[in-house]
This record gives C-alpha cells, structure tokens and sequence, in this order.
C-alpha cells in the first residue's frame, strides 16, 4: 500500500524516464526530434533516415544509405511473406485489428539493433497497403526492395507508381509523427520491453493501444466534418449547431499542446508544397476556414482553454491530398510511429528498469 503518494489518474506531469528521442513542449508549441526542430526535420529527410536518426538516438548503430534502404526493402519482402502465407489475417474489418495479428505473426526476438527494428518498422506499411487492397477486392501486392518505403507504400496502394510530390508528402508525414514524447502507446511498448519481452509483443501491445480513440482516432472524423460543412461559408453555421447540441469539434485541443500543435503546421506547408507541384488538394481553403471559425468560437465559450488545431486537423487534409483512403488514416500513423516506438523500445532496454508503479488501495479490508 502507498500511503503518502499523490494520486495522479492519468499520470499527467509525471516523468518516468529520461529520454535522447524527443521534447513536446506544450508551451511554446514545439517538437523537438533527436535534436533537431521537427519543422525543419521534417522536410529534410525520408522516413528511413529519419528512423536511423531515432534508432542511433535510442543507442544502435548508425548505418550507411545504401545499407539502409536495402534493409528496409529486404524487410518489406520477408513481411509480405507473412501475410502471403497467412492471408486471413487481412480478412479482419478493423485495420488496426488486422495491424496487430499480422505483426504478432512476425518471428520474436530481443535484440538491441537497427537491422531489427527496420524489419519491424518496414512491415506495417506491407500490412497496411495489403489490407486496403484485400478490402477494396483487389490481390496482394508485392513489394519492391528497389523502391524507397513511402514510394513503395504509394505503388502497393494504388497500382501505379506515385508521384515524387506524393512520397515526399507521404515522408513528410511519417516523419513528423514517428514519435512525440511519451504518449499512450510510446509509453505501452516501454512498459512491455521492461520486463525483457520480445520486440514484437511491445509493438503489438503499443497497436493496441493507439487503436483507441482517446490517442490515434481522429483524422477520419475531421474529414467527415469538412465533408459535411463543404465550404468555407458554411462553416459558421455548422460549427455554431455542433457546439450547440454538444458536440466536440475534431481536430482542435490537445492534452499537451497550449498553443497551436506544430505538426498542424507542418501539415499545412506540406499540402501547399503539393499545390505548388500543381497537384489539386481540394480542402485546404476549407480547412483554413474551418479552424480560424473554430478557433474563434472555442475561445468565446471556453475563454480559459486553449483549443487550437493538432495534428488530426491537417493529417485529414494531407492524406486525402494524397488519396490514402480513410479507413487507412489510424494504420498510416502505426506505420510512421512504429520507428518512435522502436527508438523507445531500445532506450528502455539499454537504460531502463521494470516499469511498476505503485496504487493506493480503496477496497473493503478483512475483519
């Protein structure tokens, strides 16, 4: 029994581990990854040398370029076995479900190394495309080792070779969300890999526990939203009659964030980038409106919470800009948030301990 601890329900503010891998700071709305501002970061990389970044953060090797795509196109080949040989896991209705049964088919180990975690972090893409395909009625589809990961993710999905604007977009967005401090899931995988568990236990408990909605679950409900406000002069009303009967505007407020989610940020420069290659978005205007109208009228009804746009609002937006179905957008964050977690999972190995906090009981006591 704990007698003198504070109870703190949702462990906010509470630190539990000292970290190299990344910095949310909620006041000032910035987001720090392996050193570097992600809004810099996150147009300067691909998704591979971003997770080699995390990786050598979390205490692995550094490997050279070549080395590195070669594994990860290596790795996405060895999961389309899985799923080759085993095809009824992609039977499951919720891709998360599928995410997870695929991954817990992948072979356990334990070891503290790059190669590793690039198997790990390779195979959801394979699983999420597969998935898509199987539920649109379509055929597996190989990989190609040859591809970069986000161009290879775009070609399993659609059949055709993507456009450069579109990996780039898509690296963009796997690497600006491939880790944020310790969230619900980060936190999940570290909590498994502290009692010595295999790797793919603790990336199959975090899957679990970003299939909630309270963590990975709103991208898909903010382009329902601008979908049924469908412009910008519409916005007002459909905002004014949400609130009014109760209901929460997605996209907008976050647990740490105090100021405008910089991700959203990110997102917003990354669909003008592809309106600049002349691609046709389609929402952007509207989102814009939408969450200064928004923005504005939270602030009059909530004066003393800041509810300022996170990352959901724009991942709608971009991923739509790239045609990543909706009933892809929580697997496509599994995809980009698997190498945060790999990160994680060695850290925790390398410099942790069991992770096992202590409760206050409040039950009957015997007589």
């Amino acid at each position: 029994m704990v007698e003198s601890a504070v109870i703190n329900n949702g462990l906010e503010g509470v630190v539990v581990a000292e970290t190299r891998i990344s910095e949310v700071d909620g006041l000032r709305g910035k987001l720090i990854i392996c050193g570097r501002d992600s809004e810099e970061l996150a147009f300067a990389v691909t998704f591979e040398q971003c997770c080699a970044l995390l990786w050598n953060t979390g205490g692995t090797d550094k490997p050279d370029e070549k080395e590195l795509l070669e594994r990860f196109g290596a790795a996405r080949v060895d999961a389309f076995k899985v799923i080759e040989k085993s095809p009824f896991v992609l039977d499951q209705e919720h891709p998360m479900d599928a995410l997870r049964s695929a991954c817990s088919l992948m072979a356990s180990q334990t070891q503290v190394d790059w190669r590793e975690y690039a198997r790990l972090s390779a195979a959801l893409a394979v699983f999420a495309a597969n998935w898509s395909r199987v539920h649109r009625g379509l055929k597996l589809e190989k990989p190609d080792p040859k591809l970069t990961h986000s161009a290879d993710f775009l070609r399993m999905l659609r059949d055709k070779e993507a456009a450069q604007g579109d990996v780039a977009a898509l690296d963009t967005y796997w690497t600006t969300i491939s880790d944020h401090g310790m969230n619900a899931s980060t936190f999940t995988a570290r909590v498994v890999a502290s009692t010595e568990s295999d790797n793919v236990s603790s990336i199959v408990a975090a899957i679990g526990a970003l299939k909630g909605p309270l963590h990975g679950g709103a991208p898909g409900p903010v382009l329902e939203m601008l979908k049924a406000i469908g412009s910008p002069e519409h916005a007002e009303k459909w905002l004014k009659d949400a609130l009014d009967s109760g209901k929460r505007i997605m996209g907008m407020g976050h647990r740490i964030y105090k100021v405008r989610d910089p991700r959203a940020a990110i997102f917003e420069q990354a669909i003008r980038k592809l309106e600049g290659a002349g691609a046709t978005t389609g929402r952007l205007a509207l989102a814009r409106a939408v969450e200064s109208t928004a923005e504005r009228m939270l602030a009059e009804r909530h004066p003393d919470r800041p509810l300022k746009a996170n990352v959901e609002f724009y991942t709608a937006v971009l991923l739509d800009a790239i045609q990543i179905p909706d009933h892809l957008f929580s697997s496509m964050f599994a995809a980009g948030r698997v190498g945060g977690w790999c990160a994680h999972i060695a850290e925790q190995r390398l410099h942790g301990r069991l992770i096992r906090p202590g409760s206050r009981y409040t039950g009957k006591m015997p007589s």
